[in-house]
């Protein structure tokens, strides 16, 4: 039987844990389960490739899943839709929430390391390292319009602070702005709309479930109130028609359409057998969900939801997803 484990995301000072409102098997390996996916060096029967990061040359030239693991500290990129793992990244303290831009360039956000880094499309090695120093940071979206990079930093790493938004201009750069708000001890998951304004949730000082707003071209987070209870906040993502709002109490993604400081429920979507999805990722007509509880990752038809139409299997503590396409 397999030994039970303890993710370092657990173990770290964040503790998502604790953060995620205790997800369902944190850190508990199941038995017969791979810490790493089928066919990834160290798996089982799989190839070795050495302790470094690799990249399938082919790989550039298709569209491209990124999910984190933070049960392994290592990144594990897909073929998509086909889904077959065609490289993996490493050198991660406890990677968290990921992004992308327009270029294809995919941004994760290493909690553990207080930094951001960005990779190129396929490529295996860092093109940028941004310093969040003094946090956590967990969150992570790409405004469309200015190219600028908003982060939601979960907790201050002195553990004296409460967690804040910041920006990197153009991605690049040390992050502008200390946007912090009083009703929200925990910044979690944010999301860029198509208009440049950032959305972000998070946990109040008792647990409860939070959500602000920061304005495009805004100084301060303004607080929304949802018409629709979230239990624990999950996933933040404009869909093309709506800000989507995950809770991962219910792995339930809801629709919203926010106007000033209420935010009215136009729709939503179950993830059905789901264990606890916290950051997914909505791609056209899909919805791709890294499952902590589960140990492995769901597409689920969107916004229809319902039974997955496709499972990736053998990840350890997978936290976040993005698509990166080949230009």
């Amino acid at each position: 039987m397999a030994q039970r484990m303890t993710s370092p995301f657990c173990r770290s000072a964040l503790s998502l844990c604790a953060v995620a409102a205790a997800l369902t098997g944190c850190g508990a390996m199941r038995q017969g389960d791979s810490v790493l996916p089928s066919g990834a060096p160290g798996a089982p029967g799989a190839p070795a490739r050495g302790a470094h990061s690799w990249m399938n040359p082919q790989a550039t030239s298709h569209d491209l899943l990124y999910i984190s693991d933070t049960g392994t500290s290592e990144v594990f990129v897909y073929s998509y839709p086909g889904d077959t793992l065609v490289g993996t990244l490493k050198d991660f303290t406890d990677p968290g929430g990921e992004c992308v831009d327009k270029h294809g360039n995919v941004f994760i956000t290493n909690t553990g390391g207080s930094d951001i880094l960005e990779y190129a499309h396929g490529g295996t090695t860092p093109i940028a390292t941004l310093s969040d120093p003094g946090y956590f940071p967990f969150g992570c979206s790409v405004d469309p319009i200015t190219g600028n990079l908003g982060v939601a930093n979960n907790f201050a790493s002195s553990g004296s602070g409460s967690g804040n938004v910041v920006i990197y201009a153009h991605a690049k750069g040390k992050p502008k702005g200390d946007y912090t708000d009083p009703n929200i001890n925990q910044m979690l998951l944010c999301g860029y709309d198509d208009k440049g304004n950032l959305f972000v949730d998070g946990l109040t000082k008792g647990s409860g479930f939070a959500f602000a707003e920061l304005l495009s071209g805004g100084t301060t987070l303004t607080n929304i109130t949802l018409n629709q209870s979230i239990a624990n906040p999950g996933g933040v993502q404009w869909d093309g028609k709506h800000i989507a709002v995950g809770d991962q109490s219910t792995n339930t993604v809801y629709q919203f359409d926010v106007s000033g400081k209420k935010g009215t429920k136009a729709g939503s979507t179950s993830l059905t057998g789901a264990a606890e999805v916290v950051q997914f990722w909505i791609a056209g007509s899909k919805l791709i969900g890294p499952d902590a509880g589960a140990g492995d990752a769901g597409i689920w038809k969107y916004p229809a939801g319902g039974a997955a139409v496709k499972t990736i299997t053998g990840l350890y503590v997978p936290l976040g997803a993005t698509l990166s396409v080949a230009k």
